[in-house]
């Protein structure tokens, strides 16, 4: 009677194990440039083995998250350490930590952002990639696993996502953030870029009825129709597959190198704009100018439409080709 109850705890024991099993990221780097990963856990949620570390161009990583994390995954860009304090520090992405590890810190705007719940309502993994708080760089999450072959009939929810679009050099003028020594770098959201409610979804605009998508938020919408480009962007660019049978690879730069190089260069932490140890200025065109919001989208709209039409078909063929 004794070996029988041993044998139902053993047993009971490895159920509670394989339950306790939630994804495994696989972080990988297709830019021709080293792009250091950075990892914030959400508030409650267990933390990840790592919050950063650098990726030499083709290389992957894995790390494990565990049962019920919930948490997001960006890239930073045009990373060093300052010869002087020894401080590191990025140009995008910074988490303002001054090490390769983020330890708590988030990713300062703007940056492409991948948001997992894992093990969430229903007995499924929520995920999306985001541009509400701008892009760095291209990033495409794509499920596997046997929760991914037996979700993926679900109504397509269980499917690649994100944005495989170099955004960079085609944004518009008025969010776009420029370094010198290495042309555009990143594109601002139109909330970072003017703070005004209607495109941050606050005040009398913070609900969907009353948040509408922006001419802003329609560029990066139709360059990444899988991706958010506003807050209540929900309907078209949140993604399920099953909890606990899902494993997820996260890719930079899925297609081409995209125009960022790694300089070497030593931009200060956060704060934008920021200053070089070569004593140029990372500037936002026009981002200092006190345009009103309308001014500022009439201006801007004639700047992207064409550059809507060619990211569009790019990043299309791209997530298709991936999915």
């Amino acid at each position: 009677m004794a070996a029988r109850s041993c044998l139902l705890a053993l047993a009971a024991a490895l159920a509670l194990v394989a339950g306790a099993r939630s994804a495994t990221f696989t972080i990988s780097n297709g830019c021709g440039y080293t792009v250091w990963p950075g990892l914030l856990s959400s508030a409650g949620s267990a933390p990840l083995p790592t919050t950063g570390f650098a990726l030499a161009p083709g290389e992957s990583r894995a790390v494990a998250a565990p049962a019920g994390w919930s948490g997001r995954l960006w890239g930073r860009t045009l990373c060093a350490a300052d010869t002087g304090t020894g401080r590191f520090a990025c140009a995008t992405g910074d988490c303002g930590s001054g090490g390769v590890q983020c330890a708590g810190g988030g990713a300062a705007t703007p940056a492409t952002l991948a948001e997992f719940t894992l093990d969430g309502s229903g007995g499924l993994d929520f995920f999306d990639v985001s541009l509400v708080d701008g892009y760095n760089l291209p990033m495409v999450v794509t499920p596997s696993g046997s929760g991914a072959s037996a979700s993926s009939g679900s109504g397509g929810k269980c499917a690649a996502t994100g944005c495989a679009a170099e955004l960079n050099a085609a944004c518009p003028a008025g969010l776009r953030v420029d370094a010198a020594a290495d042309g555009p770098v990143a594109c601002r959201s139109a909330c970072d870029a003017f703070g005004d409610a209607q495109y941050c979804c606050s005040g009398e605009y913070g609900n969907p009825s009353t948040c509408k998508p922006s001419a802003y938020s329609q560029f990066f919408k139709a360059a990444c129709p899988r991706a958010y480009s506003y807050a209540y962007d929900d309907a078209t660019s949140t993604f399920t597959c099953a909890a606990g049978s899902t494993d997820y690879t996260v890719t930079f730069c899925p297609g081409v190198p995209t125009s960022v190089k790694s300089t070497g260069q030593n931009p200060q932490a956060a704060g934008l704009p920021q200053q070089m140890n070569n004593g140029t200025t990372m500037v936002f065109f026009g981002g200092n100018a006190q345009q009103t919001s309308a001014a500022a989208a009439a201006q801007a709209t004639a700047n992207f439409l064409v550059a809507v039409a060619v990211t569009a078909a790019v990043a299309v063929s791209a997530l298709l080709l991936s999915a």
